[in-house]
């Protein structure tokens, strides 16, 4: 018997292994694949189930597993759904899942539409199970070393520039790129968008191959991001300006620079880098350039929501969070007359 939707035989603070199957097997479903498989102290790979035949041949033939012959049998043989199927089919899977008092992992976007994603919070909250959003970047380690230095930013420059891929215009550039950042911009501000301006054009193919949007949040910061799948060289990179401090962070490279600026009492040391504020002062610029750990991101999501589940703790990034998210995301195609088109894995 299952108790607010903690699996069988897991104890508060207590670990033990978590039966998990995935749905879909295409390429970002394989990859969750062997994650989990690396997982082996937390997860019981129990198998998976696509309806694309080829998927789930080439998945069998890599992880030497069967496939289920459909989603509900996958489900009732586990504790835990990890959903990477084509973002239509979001709704679909994770409600069933939820309904069978299912931990459920979900990749981003969270669902097609808002209606969808309000949907999944009521029955979440009714199930009393876990559900996390897959918004890997959050746990880029660049991101997570500099995240504690990330305070009240006032301005921030997002920049993820993709390499063209024909295969990739079937994508909408923001829900596919874009709202990467968006999740980031709203984890470190914790505040509301209050207004919004896009704007985009069409390269290649028919559709914004590189889009840009303004947003306005309701604590004074502003932030500038730029989505494009039409760039020579791939770039993920973000910088966020506050008080006294410049951090950027990228993404791709897995670096992070933190500039910050301290006052300066008394002689200042001859071979520090100062800067004369006159009757404001003298200030100090001190440069960090922190060690990142080495890290598999995907990994790490899927680690911390197990943990979440077998300490009974929030999840990483919740199904309100995802839902914010896609909300940005979707005002920013309408602000660019375009309408919502989601990748079919």
């Amino acid at each position: 018997m299952k108790l607010c939707g903690i699996p069988e035989g897991v104890k508060t603070g207590v670990k033990t292994m978590l039966k998990i199957g995935v749905l879909g097997a295409g390429h970002l479903g394989k990859i969750h694949m062997k994650c989990i498989r690396e997982l082996q102290d937390m997860y019981e790979f129990a198998g998976f189930f696509d309806t694309n035949v080829q998927h789930a041949k080439e998945a069998a033939e890599q992880f030497g597993t069967m496939p289920f012959y459909n989603m509900e049998s996958l489900m009732d043989a586990v504790d835990v759904v990890d959903i990477v199927t084509p973002t239509s089919s979001h709704y679909s899977c994770a409600s069933a899942a939820i309904r069978k008092f299912r931990h459920t992992f979900i990749e981003k976007p969270v669902t097609v539409n808002m209606d969808e994603a309000r949907a999944l919070i009521k029955l979440a909250k009714e199930a009393a199970v876990k559900v996390q959003v897959g918004h890997v970047e959050r746990f880029n380690p660049a991101f997570r070393t500099a995240a504690p230095m990330i305070l009240q930013p006032k301005f921030i420059e997002t920049h993820r520039l993709a390499q063209f891929n024909p295969r990739g215009t079937d994508v909408s550039v923001v829900l596919d790129l874009m709202i990467h950042d968006i999740d980031i911009v709203l984890a470190v501000t914790r505040a509301n968008v209050r207004r919004i301006s896009a704007s985009g054009v069409s390269v290649l193919s028919d559709t914004p191959d590189i889009a840009n949007a303004r947003l306005e949040l309701d604590n004074g910061c502003v932030a500038n991001l730029t989505a494009s799948r039409i760039s020579l060289k791939s770039m993920r990179k973000s910088r966020f300006f506050q008080r006294d401090a410049y951090i950027s962070v990228d993404f791709l490279e897995k670096e992070s620079e933190i500039v910050r600026m301290r006052e300066v009492k008394g002689e200042p040391d001859p071979f520090s880098i100062t800067i004369d504020l006159g009757e404001k002062g003298v200030k100090e610029i001190l440069f960090e350039k922190p060690d990142i750990p080495a890290a598999n991101a995907i990994r790490d999501e899927l680690h911390a929501f197990g943990l979440s589940i077998i300490e009974n703790k929030p999840v990483a990034v919740t199904l309100e969070e995802g839902a914010r998210a896609l909300d940005v995301a979707l005002q920013v195609l309408d602000k660019l007359n375009q309408p919502v088109i989601l990748q079919e894995d």
